[in-house]
């Protein structure tokens, strides 16, 4: 996956860190994921246009409106949110029908059940990913200025 590139609107001066909105390319650039081979990530999304992104300002790093930036999410931080939004859906499945099996019943209700455990499973990632520390977690950073937006001036008349 490549750490995205985009241009920053607007830049917000908020505690406790200052935050960049960035407009950034939406279309697929990992080539597994262009092929439909990836992992899914751009299936119910759009898959070409631009995107705009509230995205945290490394510290030590100046940006303005205009700036060429790179974002990045720490691979951590990825992982961590994959484990959220896939994980906890398929243990809540898995859950429900190891219970299903261990009280014997019947094919349909153990369906049922494992369903059920996903939709629980889904109900706990919404809540997780609803905190506010856990969506600072898990918000992209300007990581570098790539190019730096030309200042504009106005020029006075000669002579004056």
């Amino acid at each position: 996956m490549d750490n995205p590139r985009g241009r920053v609107i607007a830049v917000t001066g908020f505690e406790p860190a200052p935050y960049a909105l960035v407009e950034v390319d939406a279309s697929v650039s990992c080539a597994r994921c262009a092929e439909g081979r990836g992992c899914g990530a751009g299936l119910l999304g759009r898959t070409s246009g631009s995107r705009r992104v509230d995205a945290l300002i490394a510290s030590g790093l100046t940006v303005r409106e205009g700036d060429e930036v790179r974002i990045e999410l720490a691979p951590s931080n990825l992982l961590q949110a994959s484990m959220i939004v896939y994980g906890l859906p398929l243990a809540g499945g898995v859950l429900g029908a190891g219970l299903a099996y261990l009280a014997g019943l019947a094919e349909l209700y153990a369906a049922m059940a494992a369903l059920g455990g996903i939709l629980v499973g889904l109900m706990a990632a919404r809540l997780r990913l609803q905190k506010a520390s856990c969506l600072r977690q898990f918000t992209p950073t300007v990581v570098e200025r790539l190019t730096v937006a030309a200042i504009s001036a106005k020029r006075l008349p000669v002579g004056h």
